[in-house]
């Protein structure tokens, strides 16, 4: 008698641990924010080992520290240990989405924290399936992406000298300067001088980090535009002010700090208020509500840009894939980030060139982290790294 027999069913991969650590990385200058200067940067790396032998990499990175928002390196790698670990451990690693509205359920805000581990998830099964992570995310339309430099050691010579270095070495040639932290009046002489130094060959772009009131906003998109400025990024803290300054000057005003996920794209698009979004993936609480916003500023005739909190190579690259799947991308990218760094903790860096990054193809997000380096530069690690704050107001 002949029998057959089904195959035994193959048991998914399970999450089996989740580690956390944060590196203090130094910069090649400070970073002048209209809310912090900001004299390095601090990064919490995301481990997620699972039962396939399969380790997931993911990254939260705040800018300025809690002087620019409600969470920290510290306070991610606390609530990703505390909260978030036990949600995750035991669970299907294969179901992204369905792990993460776990997540959701169990644990309310932390955007940052949860985009971190949402590209750790994305990384592990990348490399289960062979494929880069732009291709687990509906697959990529680009293979490079257009890469603005920020501005921000507030001296405008100094500004001037780095921007025609950025030109030399073809890296940049979309430049946004930090402004808000001195007298509007002065900021603009700021921007002029170094559009006029520039000249032509270069787009010039401002963001202000909600520094001014509607009023100073008015006067001030006003004179930029003047100058040749094309546009102006976050000029009040107010969605209804933002609302009011849109359209009324010919430079385009884009939402940053007011857009903190889907729900307030939908809000800002009801109302007109911005002609542009900056997408940040850990603002927004992740890839998949990332691309959420995108969709919403698609259908609204909002451009997009893709935005940076400054991450290190990991939170780089995951954004990288995301912009890479977006239909439109009509202002480019702002992924600079390990660019501002002095330390490189990837064993193959990143490839800026002809003033574009490119997205990297191998499984997963592609990327391999120098395992000594990171050592070396973990919180108390092998540098012995003295924790001090990373922003002075």
């Amino acid at each position: 008698m002949n029998q057959s027999f089904a195959p035994l069913a193959t048991a998914a991969p399970v999450i089996s641990r989740v580690e956390t650590l944060i590196l203090d990385l130094p910069t090649i200058r400070p970073h002048k924010l209209s809310v912090a200067t900001m004299t390095g940067q601090v990064v919490t790396l995301v481990r997620l080992h699972c039962s396939d032998g399969v380790t997931g990499l993911g990254e939260g990175t705040t800018i300025g520290g809690l002087a620019y928002g409600g969470e920290s390196p510290e306070s991610i790698k606390t609530n990703i240990d505390t909260w978030f670990a036990p949600v995750m451990i035991g669970q299907d690693a294969t179901r992204v989405g369905s792990l993460m509205a776990r997540i959701g359920r169990m644990v309310r805000e932390n955007r940052f924290a949860k985009s971190a581990v949402e590209c750790a998830l994305l990384d592990a099964q990348g490399q289960r399936v062979g494929l880069p992570v732009s291709e687990l995310l509906g697959g990529r339309r680009r293979d490079r992406l257009p890469v603005a430099w920020t501005l921000a050691s507030g001296d405008t010579a100094r500004d001037i000298a780095e921007a025609e270095r950025m030109l030399d070495l073809r890296r940049h040639r979309v430049f946004k300067l930090k402004i808000g932290a001195r007298g509007l009046r002065e900021d603009i002489a700021h921007v002029a001088a170094i559009g006029r130094a520039l000249g032509d060959q270069v787009s010039i772009r401002v963001d202000v980090n909600m520094a001014w009131s509607e009023h100073q906003a008015a006067f001030g998109m006003a004179a930029l535009a003047d100058v040749g400025c094309e546009l102006v990024e976050q000029p009040v803290a107010s969605a209804a002010a933002m609302g009011r300054l849109v359209r009324r000057f010919p430079i385009a005003l884009m939402a940053d700090e007011s857009l903190t996920g889907p729900d307030s794209a939908f809000q800002i698009a009801r109302v007109q208020g911005a002609d542009v979004f900056a997408v940040k993936l850990e603002q927004s609480g992740g890839a998949f509500d990332a691309l959420r916003v995108a969709a919403i500023a698609d259908a609204a005739g909002i451009g997009l840009y893709g935005g940076t909190m400054l991450e290190g190579a990991v939170g780089t690259v995951i954004s990288a894939h995301v912009f890479a799947t977006f239909a439109n991308l009509q202002w480019g990218t702002e992924l600079f980030g390990p660019l501002l760094l002095t330390e490189e903790i990837l064993t193959e860096p990143l490839d800026y060139s002809d003033f574009e990054l490119t997205v990297p193809t191998g499984p997963g997000l592609g990327l391999t982290l120098d395992s000594d380096r990171v050592a070396f530069f973990a919180r108390d690690g092998l540098r012995k790294t003295i924790s001090l704050p990373q922003a002075r107001i």
